[in-house]
């Protein structure tokens, strides 16, 4: 039976804290802290060794939390050294809410850094489950950034767009709950809401001169601009009434709100232009699907790289977090079941939106994804297009592990 070694590290900015057990949970040498820099992780990697080699262990596995990047380059150090490869060497980056849902079990737990470090080194040796090894490709390192740094544009671009909606609650309500244009956010609405002071200046402003600045600021884009108009004055005019004083205020910060949402826009096209780029070098047949496009193939290469650490369409799935937890008791099991949130942020995330994609492009899709959302009795939405993810990730597993481009079934007679 193989003699294993196993390790938890409490990474911190500063200093990094690790501590050693074997497989009956003994340490097997005294507590080491380190420095998080280059010349800590040699000082660590070199007591390591010399642990294997007293306690004649043969294999090693390490823990540490994801922590932004805090782990990175001492885990990319340790896979990377020739060194332990005889050791059968294995590193996991836990998500921080799988350890401290694992350190609740303890009876004595207690915020302390060597704590932390024995309760991870505990959590690698119990396993069940682990997540996968980390073990960066470097064919999709530059992939992984770019479209992480592009799914951080678009959840700050999603806060300010909200936080934008709630402004304009408070300076127009009616116009928030839904306005004559199909967005609040095209050009022609947040001038509008912008540029006029107050929803009494909007219903008192002449039809005509209302109409030709709508006309003039969508570029002639409305057909019906005068129709639109009228809408707009019926909304002001039932509107709630803010406060003199709050008006200036209200309407600067909507001002200083768009130009950080126009700024994040062009932040997140400058980002897809260079993710395009990127591709540009990869042949992938995920590009083949419809609807997928290069930017969403470029966020599920990135997180998952060699589709062969995948055993089954499955794993990609539990990787992603595209599982569900059951909701059943005695012979009840509800119908609320919630996703699991333990996956990959970041693969669930492009995984959605290039299914969202494809069921505009792909009949086959359209018609799951419509069957699931009639089958769905609450979050009709979410759960179908969830479930229509699943199915593409079955997909995405076949083609990329045939290397084979996409083609649409041939239609049953």
């Amino acid at each position: 039976m193989a003699a294993v070694l196993y390790c938890g590290v409490d990474v911190a900015l500063r200093m990094n804290r690790a501590r050693f057990i074997d497989s009956e949970g003994e340490e097997c040498r005294k507590r080491l802290s380190f420095p998080n820099d280059a010349n800590g992780a040699t000082t660590f990697l070199r007591e390591l060794l010399q642990t294997l080699d007293r306690g004649d262990f043969n294999e090693v596995r390490i823990g540490m939390e994801a922590t932004n990047f805090l782990a990175w380059h001492l885990a990319m150090l340790l896979t990377q050294y020739q060194g332990l490869a005889a050791s059968h060497l294995k590193v996991f980056m836990f998500n921080p809410k799988v350890v401290k849902a694992f350190k609740d079990n303890y009876p004595d737990r207690r915020k302390d850094d060597w704590f932390d470090a024995r309760v991870i080194a505990d959590r690698v040796r119990f396993g069940h489950p682990l997540p996968r090894p980390f073990d960066p490709d470097d064919r999709y390192l530059p992939l992984q950034r770019l479209t992480r740094h592009r799914f951080h544009l678009v959840k700050q671009l999603v806060r300010e767009k909200n936080y934008f909606l709630s402004y304009l609650f408070l300076k127009c309500s009616t116009l928030a709950q839904g306005g004559p244009l199909s967005s609040p956010f095209c050009v022609s609405a947040t001038d509008l809401v912008t540029e006029f002071h107050s929803p009494e200046e909007i219903a008192q402003t002449p039809l005509e001169e209302l109409a030709h600045f709508l006309a003039e600021r969508s570029r002639n884009k409305i057909a019906k601009p005068d129709e639109v108009a009228r809408e707009y004055q019926k909304a002001a005019r039932h509107a709630y009434r803010l406060p003199e004083k709050l008006k200036d205020p209200v309407n600067r910060i909507m001002a200083s709100t768009l130009r950080t949402i126009r700024h994040l826009q062009k932040e997140v096209k400058m980002a897809d232009k260079e993710i395009t780029h990127e591709m540009g070098g990869l042949n992938t047949p995920l590009i083949t699907i419809s609807g997928v496009g290069p930017v969403f193939a470029a966020g599920i290469l990135g997180e998952v790289g060699d589709i062969r650490n995948f055993a089954s369409d499955s794993k990609v799935a539990k990787f992603a977090g595209l599982t569900w937890k059951r909701s059943q008791s005695g012979d009840f099991e509800g119908d609320d079941s919630n996703l699991s949130r333990t996956g990959n942020p970041y693969l669930r995330y492009y995984l959605t939106e290039a299914a969202n994609r494809v069921r505009m492009h792909d009949s086959e899709y359209k018609a799951y994804y419509k069957r699931k959302y009639d089958e769905a009795k609450i979050h009709k939405h979410k759960r179908a297009l969830v479930l229509t993810a699943r199915k593409l990730v079955r997909l995405v597993f076949a083609l990329l592990r045939e290397n084979r481009p996409y083609t649409k079934p041939e239609k049953r007679s």
